[in-house]
């Protein structure tokens, strides 16, 4: 599998990343011998995680970060209201954070993470965000 990011003009389409969903769906396998419904819902919930990650797609344009269904547009964040971002846990990245004027957002690393994390040094770098 390939993680080089799609450019279209001024346009990146991040590369999906099966591997939260993959070990939460794995971790949930040795559950069984502790509890079975635990397991159940920590497989469901990485079983979730991977369709969507399948189903969703984060784009950087030159003006917001634009987030995809398929390929219908269901937001779009201007980068001249973000405030602040943050990868959670650089080592194995598992949590993308960002907060904007009106409101915060926390995203699973279901994306390429070294992509991510270029694209938002390149499109929003945090010296030039908006003070808090």
């Amino acid at each position: 599998m390939t993680t080089t990011p799609i450019n279209t003009s001024s346009r990146t389409d991040l590369a999906p990343s099966f591997v939260i969903p993959l070990v939460i769906i794995t971790a949930s396998i040795p559950l069984l011998w502790v509890n079975l419904w635990l397991s159940l819902a920590i497989a469901l919930f990485g079983v979730f995680l991977l369709i969507q990650t399948v189903l969703i797609k984060l784009s950087f344009t030159e003006t917001s970060l634009e987030v995809y269904r398929s390929s219908t547009l269901i937001r779009s964040f201007p980068y001249a209201e973000w405030q602040n971002w943050r990868i959670f846990w650089e080592p194995v990245p598992i949590l993308f954070y960002f907060k904007e004027v009106k409101s915060i957002h926390f995203l699973p690393i279901i994306f390429d993470p070294s992509t991510l994390k270029a694209c938002l040094e390149q499109h929003c770098p945090l010296q030039n965000l908006r003070p808090e």
